[in-house]
Parts: structure tokens; C-alpha cells; sequence
């Protein structure tokens, strides 16, 4: 199998961002072709979702916008449509701009975790780096 089968067509995404604001950073994905992940919403609980954390940082997380999933069958579960992403995506990441921010460059470092899947098998589950560069001004 493939080393890695989700990549993010970019790790560091930059913007300017005012204190008392609130900013989005875009996370663009891209799976390998004939794989998928788990939609952040699977249609069984047992399945891994696709999951977007950050660690404590300059900026609050104020949640993560998936795009909508497809409801696709395969091989393995040809009664049940499976919740997925497949080819490339894109998550959108919020946080607000916190009034103790300093003003200048600020770095929020995340995971994602996900598990990518083919139509007969599915990869042990996987976590990835993503960060992101953001310029705080007043």
C-alpha cells in the first residue's frame, strides 16, 4: 500500500487577521485516486472520522466546516452507504482573534486524523501535521 494516501496540497496557510475578529484558514486535501476517509460524521459509529484539533495557540478554535459527504457502497458494505470525501476537499478551519493577542506573526499547529480506504481494504488510521501562519494586526 501506499505511504500515504491524503495529502494536503499545502501544511501552512497564511492570512492577516484583526484582534476581535474572527479568521478562517482554508485546508485544502487531496486523496489518492480509488481511496476515501470517513466523513467527520461516519455512518457507523465504529468507523474513524475525519477529525481537524488544534493544540493551544495564539488564536481560539471556533470549530472546523467539512464540505458535504458523499453517501457512497462498496464491496465491503453493499447494503449500507458509507459517509465519505474522495478526491480533493476542502476543510475550513474558524478561530477568533482573542483581545490579549499580540500583534505580529502567530503559528497554530493541528492534527488530522483520518483513515483512508479503498474499495477491499482500509489503511491503519493516520495522523497528520497541518499548520498555519497568521498575521495579527489591530
Amino acid at each position: 500500500p501506499p505511504r500515504s494516501t491524503l495529502f494536503p496540497y499545502t501544511t501552512l496557510f497564511r492570512s492577516r487577521a484583526k484582534i476581535g475578529t474572527m479568521v478562517e484558514a482554508r485546508v485544502p486535501l487531496s486523496l489518492q485516486e480509488g481511496y476515501h476517509v470517513n466523513s467527520n460524521k461516519p455512518s457507523d459509529e465504529y468507523l474513524i472520522p475525519l477529525q481537524l484539533t488544534w493544540t493551544k495557540g495564539v488564536l481560539e478554535p471556533a470549530g472546523v466546516v467539512f464540505p458535504k459527504p458523499r453517501l457512497e457502497k462498496y464491496q465491503f458494505s453493499p447494503d449500507k452507504p458509507l459517509s465519505v470525501f474522495s478526491g480533493s476537499f476542502e476543510l475550513v478551519a474558524k478561530f477568533t482573534v482573542p483581545a490579549t493577542a499580540v500583534v505580529g506573526p502567530a503559528a497554530m499547529n493541528g492534527k488530522l486524523r483520518y483513515q483512508a480506504c479503498n474499495n477491499t481494504m482500509c489503511l491503519a488510521p493516520k495522523n497528520m501535521d497541518v499548520a498555519i501562519q497568521i498575521d495579527v494586526v489591530k
